[in-house]
Parts: C-alpha cells; sequence; structure tokens
C-alpha cells in the first residue's frame, strides 16, 4: 500500500436546493475528473460539521447549515494493477444552502446544479456513489443506513 496505512475521515456535502443537487468535478483522486458532492478530507480536531462546511465553502464558495447524516461509505482508492493507494470512509451531510455565490475552487474544477434528468443524462461522468445518493434524495427518498 502506497498511502496512508489506515482510513482516512472525509466529508461530503449533500445540497438540494429547488430541485436540484449540486456536484462539483473533482480535480484530484479519488474521482479525479468525474462529478462527486463537495466535501474533503477531516483535519485533526475538526468536527464533522465544522469540516463539511469548510469543504463547502472552499470547493464551492457557499455557505450552509448542517442537518444530518445521510449515509457513510468506504471509497477504495486504487492503482492500475488494484493496488490500495488510500481508503476514505466518507460520511455524507445534508446541508442547507444559506447564502453564497456558487464558484469551483479548491479541489472543484467546476460545479454544477444537476436535476435528476440530467444527473441521468450524465451516466458515467459521475461517480457511482454520489450518482446513488443523488438519486435518493432528488427522489425524496429517506436517509439510508450506513453501509
Amino acid at each position: 500500500m502506497t498511502g496512508t496505512r489506515w482510513p482516512r475521515v472525509a466529508v461530503s456535502a449533500a445540497v438540494v436546493r429547488d430541485g436540484r443537487i449540486l456536484m462539483v468535478r473533482r480535480a484530484h483522486p479519488p474521482n479525479a475528473g468525474r462529478l462527486a458532492l463537495p466535501g474533503g478530507k477531516v483535519e485533526p480536531g475538526e468536527s464533522l460539521h465544522q469540516a463539511v462546511r469548510r469543504e463547502l465553502r472552499e470547493e464551492t464558495g457557499l455557505e450552509g447549515r448542517v442537518r444530518e447524516v445521510e449515509t457513510a461509505l468506504d471509497v477504495f482508492d486504487r492503482d492500475s494493477q488494484g493496488a490500495l493507494r488510500a481508503h476514505f470512509v466518507i460520511v455524507v451531510l445534508r446541508v442547507d444552502w444559506q447564502g453564497g455565490e456558487a464558484v469551483a475552487g479548491g479541489d472543484a474544477e467546476a460545479l454544477c446544479w444537476l436535476d435528476l434528468a440530467a444527473l441521468e443524462a450524465a451516466g458515467d461522468t459521475v461517480c457511482r456513489s454520489a450518482a446513488e445518493i443523488a438519486r435518493r434524495l432528488l427522489a425524496g427518498r429517506p436517509a439510508q443506513n450506513c453501509r
């Protein structure tokens, strides 16, 4: 294993506004070049709520009010030979938009707001886990248990 020898905790912000969910195009692994929920690593001494607000601000310029945990999932970053580079445990939190001008920054190359039709049309350009979460939220289904 070439990366960290233990799982890293990360957060993602699930922001739904006017029937659309916020996505960013990731600049770095995991999921480089693909659309995903904005987020990143939790820093030492930082709560999940602090981390998701910070990451949302850094990657999108938006401010938000954290609501609840939507789900948690494992993301394994592997090289082309299948060797584990990094393991992330991502806690996805629902966040209500409170203000700010949406501008890509930090690890985000671009950002967009997708409704369900646009999400489906984006196909493989959206990382699988983000697409599953987005479909559930845009359809108004309740939070899923952690997996």
